[in-house]
């Protein structure tokens, strides 16, 4: 049977960011992660300021800010006709006034190669946990499925969850939550961002070398551009957030209704969108049918112990 000191299943943000850790400090740690890439849409993109920040003490900054990313400044609202900021990220204390918008892939994989430095680590693909391995009342490890489909078993001093809302680890555990009522369910779509001839104000769009990228046309909405924008009115609910090329848009629905609601044309949900955040049909045709828009279940619960 292998073994190792710490067993992390899953190669999210927390298992990698968590391996790097352990592994700095000198403990072996093995990462299984159950697809071959990180390539997944619509994760969570933002990096806060004070992710940045402890990636300028881990050493990382210099590599994370040649990443292409855009730097979202302000949150603001609209509500009926009146719009208010919610967030000025300028006015926080530090270095980094900004959310950085940042595809996961392109963060997992700084951290994977930062990891993969450090003698103690081992970062495992396509490698998923099926089980636990109990020993008198104890975890002693886990049971998995190598990159082959093999079934096989690593016993480690230490085996920590980081694999996800639907975690494997969890259930075998017995760890059971505590699930809270949530009244709704998020649609995720891409929607292209109306061009500009000029550098959009307040939006520091990023590549590689840190140098602002422009777009093309007089069009831009300039009251998106740079931010995470809300609008709240006539029953609906919508946040955009600005990625540079495109609004990463997330339209809120009844609880439930997801299957419902598909019944319609996609038209349907590209008026909705457009009627809230003045987007024309030229916009919203990037919603080209429903494949396009993809559900997030929302839970909310918590474990007693953990």
């Amino acid at each position: 049977m292998e073994r190792t000191t710490c067993c992390i299943a899953g190669g999210g943000p927390a298992g990698m960011m968590l391996g790097l850790l352990l592994a700095r400090a000198g403990i072996e740690v093995t990462v299984l992660e159950k697809h071959g890439d990180f390539l997944r849409d619509f994760r969570g993109d933002t990096v806060h300021p004070s992710t940045l920040r402890l990636l300028d003490e881990l050493g990382l900054g210099e590599a994370f800010a040649r990443l292409p990313f855009a730097e979202l400044t302000e949150m603001r609202a609209q509500i009926g006709s009146t719009t208010v900021v919610m967030a000025d990220l300028r006015r926080i204390p530090g270095r980094h006034k900004y959310l950085a918008m940042v595809p996961q892939w392109d963060f997992l994989d700084l951290l994977a190669r930062a990891a993969a430095e450090e003698p103690c680590f081992t970062l495992r693909m396509r490698t998923e946990v099926r089980g636990l391995l109990t020993e008198d009342g104890r975890i002693t490890g886990v049971r998995f499925l190598d990159e082959h489909g093999t079934p096989r078993e690593l016993a480690a001093d230490l085996t920590v969850a980081c694999d996800g809302r639907d975690s494997v680890v969890r259930q075998a555990a017995g760890l059971r939550q505590q699930l809270f009522d949530v009244p709704m369910d998020v649609w995720q779509v891409r929607v292209d961002a109306p061009p500009s001839s000029q550098l959009l104000p307040h939006s520091r769009l990023r590549s590689g070398g840190g140098t602002p990228m422009r777009r093309g046309d007089p069009h831009a909405d300039t009251l998106k551009d740079g931010r995470v924008f809300a609008r709240f009115g006539g029953g609906q609910a919508a946040v955009t957030m600005d990625r540079g090329t495109y609004y990463q848009t997330s339209y809120l629905i009844e609880k439930g209704r997801d299957a419902e609601l598909r019944a319609h044309e996609i038209q349907w949900l590209r008026d909705r969108l457009g009627a809230l955040f003045d987007w024309d049909d030229e916009v919203t045709a990037a919603i080209g049918s429903w494949d396009d828009v993809k559900l997030l279940e929302v839970t909310f619960g918590r474990l007693r112990h953990w």
